[in-house]
């Protein structure tokens, strides 16, 4: 098959479409035929090297997918040849306190799928049953391979761990990027009032067409005093803060007393300064969040695939194309998803 691969950690050039073994079913898992795929900022993460994490090499890199079941192994019953699916790419060994709690997002040996193993960019991919989830007919591929993470992660940060509820307000950083874009949409259908940061005016209109009730362009105003102006001095109650440490400080004056702050990630560094004083003052809640578990992820997809919730696809390009489809997220061009398709498929 053709893969999506690197030998080497480093920028864009360590990237190559090219040949790979095909994968081979183990007990309990499924082959894939891919049918699109989509990048997440944890792809070129992964592929300049994370702290901690050694990878087998040659990587393939990528945790959203979709396709087509072509082969199941021996232990697996929920799924056949010719179903339909999506990658749902957090997984955990089990027998576990929290596993066995219902919460495998909290197990010690926690991983996901394309940052910590093998991933599914790629032809055809073998992933365990239980990282599957099915995809109804008359959804697009685009569509079920765009969705799964981004959309996971922000219904687990803010309706689970944030514990989001309606006439509350929230402010979400970095709207145009996937997390970001999602976690409008699903602030919006929750029923709060959303506040959404961007770097540009296009940006901001396609916020506001997903909910976003206030846009600020961080490029051009302080968002911490436009939040503080746009709120009568009061500050919103959740802020969505998946940037770090460019942004930890105005997160943090942007609450109101009492308020919270969520995070899955820190795209411009993961340890900021930060002001103990104002979080002890103010009461403040710092609460983490990573990936979802198998009911959350079913439950905020089953919204996607009826169409309550959309990922918006910024550009769709080839498999082969790879190293433009990471210049694209590291450039932060565009609104949204970027998907690649497997060159056979075009």
């Amino acid at each position: 098959m053709q893969a999506v691969q690197f030998d080497s950690h480093g920028d864009r050039d360590v990237l190559e479409y090219g040949e790979f073994p095909d994968p081979e079913p183990g007990r309990d898992e499924v082959v894939i035929d891919v049918k699109a795929a989509a990048l997440n900022h944890l792809d070129i993460w992964t592929r300049r090297g994370l702290p901690g994490v050694d990878l087998d090499m040659p990587h393939i890199p990528g945790s959203d997918a979709a396709g087509v079941v072509d082969e199941v192994g021996d232990g697996v019953s929920r799924f056949e040849p010719g179903d339909r699916v999506a990658v749902l790419a957090g997984k955990s060994g089990g027998g576990d306190e929290f596993t066995r709690k219902g919460d495998p997002t909290l197990a010690p040996d926690y991983h996901i799928i394309g940052e910590h193993v093998r991933g599914v960019h790629s032809e055809y991919a073998a992933v365990p049953a239980e990282n599957l989830t099915p995809v109804p007919e008359g959804v697009d591929w685009e569509t079920a391979a765009a969705s799964p993470l981004v959309f996971q992660t922000a219904w687990r940060m803010l309706r689970d761990r944030g514990d989001l509820k309606a006439g509350e307000s929230v402010l979400v950083l970095g709207a145009s990027g996937g997390v970001g874009h999602a976690a409008v949409q699903i602030a919006d259908h929750a029923g709060a009032e959303v506040f959404a940061t961007a770097s540009s005016q296009e940006k901001l209109d396609y916020a506001e067409e997903l909910g976003a009730d206030h846009t600020i362009n961080y490029e051009e105003a302080d968002f911490a005093n436009e939040i503080r102006d746009l709120t009568d001095g009061r500050g919103v109650d959740m802020v969505v803060d998946h940037i770090g440490a460019q942004t930890w400080q105005d997160s943090l004056k942007s609450l109101v007393k009492g308020g919270r702050v969520v995070t899955c990630g820190a795209t411009t560094g993961g340890n900021p300064e930060t002001d103990i004083n104002r979080i002890f003052w103010n009461q403040l809640q710092v609460i983490g969040s990573t990936m979802a578990t198998p009911g959350q992820a079913d439950e905020v997809l089953d919204l996607v695939w009826q169409g309550e919730l959309e990922p918006r696809v910024r550009e769709t390009l080839p498999m082969s194309e790879i190293a433009r489809a990471h210049e694209i997220i590291e450039d932060r061009e565009g609104f949204g998803k970027v998907v690649v398709v497997p060159d056979s498929e075009l």
